[in-house]
């Protein structure tokens, strides 16, 4: 029996354990310093930005597309063998284009996911304001519609893996920190090996680990003496509640304008959230200490509110803000070895596509395993 250690439950953690539970000859443990679904899980709209993004070759699209195809069954699937219900959306996405010189892009990018398989269609501002009456149209040159891609419920999804991979003879260990590595002082050693994870009162032997802390991983890795630096990036959001829903009932498709996504929610339901970057200055433990001022916030709405008008009379019933990982010094996400060690892999540092690319991140960590 081959026994892995997973460090971290966000949802990139908790696709692992899934996937591997479903292998024959595995015993999966979980370890996370707090409950399931915090940290950068708990700051996502899980926004599926797969055939819309200008990403079309390369590991990226790969991630991207297997991804997607993965999604078709996992929701299903995770529902039958939980019972939980997992709110997810599979109307597309609208993203409004502002800029006619962009368009050229656009209808190239059409083109080559016609070719691949995919769908991506390219709107007048009519038809914009026909299926979507809700969208103030001025300024708007096309809107770009991606029927292929979704928004699923991040906590709802990691707790539904969660739950699934339980059921498959997975264990999980919650409020327990890692505060060293079994094998990691061996400086000299070329492939070292971890015999085993440790808690302040536990320890957990494995013959894998794989790191997939988030903003967990530099701390980590500098106990094992192969620091990978991982800064934070701002991820807020408002929740707003609307007496009547947006557009038409039939279709609810999430929207994004300058960076804003409008998620619909249901029963009138909508979240309002954007991505904004610290300043480059800022410093890693700055970045940790701070929260987002309000009027940051306010300008998420507005910017939102001046492409969908009716949300200025959306009552407000919550806020939040969280930090998303974003590698320093290579692309996003870092699904590697860990250098140095011949039993340590990491799957980490999403930034803004944890949700998204969840699946194809555990496929991919399972084929590096099962080889």
């Amino acid at each position: 029996m081959k026994r892995i250690t997973v460090i971290g439950c966000g949802v990139v953690g908790a696709a692992i354990a899934y996937e591997l539970s479903l292998c024959q000859g595995v015993q999966v443990t979980v370890v996370d310093q707090t409950a399931p679904a915090q940290g950068s899980t708990a700051a996502a709209l899980g926004v599926g930005m797969a055939v819309i993004s200008h990403k079309v070759k390369g590991r990226n699209w790969r991630l991207r597309e297997r991804s997607l195809k993965r999604y078709q069954t996992l929701i299903p699937e995770l529902e039958a063998l939980t019972g939980r219900a997992i709110q997810h959306n599979i109307q597309g996405i609208l993203s409004l284009c502002f800029a006619a010189e962009d368009l050229p892009r656009w209808r190239s990018l059409q083109e080559i996911r016609q070719r691949q398989g995919y769908r991506l269609e390219v709107w007048e501002p009519e038809r914009v304001g026909d299926r979507c009456p809700h969208i103030n149209t001025t300024g708007v040159a096309a809107g770009i519609y991606s029927p292929q891609d979704f928004q699923v419920n991040p906590t709802d999804l990691t707790l539904a893996l969660v739950a699934g991979a339980q059921a498959n003879g997975a264990e999980f260990h919650f409020g327990k920190p890692v505060v060293g590595f079994d094998g990691a002082e061996v400086l000299l050693q070329e492939d070292r090996h971890c015999a085993a994870v440790q808690t302040p009162n536990q320890s957990f032997a494995a013959d894998a680990i794989v790191i997939s802390a988030g903003l967990g991983t530099l701390p980590l890795t500098q106990t094992l003496y192969q620091p990978i630096p991982i800064g934070p990036v701002l991820g807020q959001a408002l929740r707003l509640h609307l007496d009547q829903p947006l557009g038409h009932l039939d279709f609810q498709p999430v929207v994004n304008g300058h960076d804003i996504h409008l998620v619909p929610l249901g029963d009138g339901d909508y979240w309002v959230g954007a991505t904004v970057e610290f300043p480059p200055e800022t410093s890693f433990e700055d970045a940790l200490a701070m929260r987002p001022e309000a009027d940051r916030l306010d300008d998420v709405l507005a910017g939102a509110i001046a492409y969908c008008p009716a949300l200025a009379t959306g009552k407000i019933t919550q806020r939040w803000s969280g930090l998303r990982p974003r590698p320093q010094g290579q692309a996003a996400p870092v699904i590697q070895s860990l250098a140095g060690y011949s039993n340590i892999w990491l799957a980490t540092g999403h930034y803004r596509n944890g949700v998204l690319l969840a699946p194809a991140t555990a496929l991919a960590v399972r084929d590096f395993l099962e080889n």
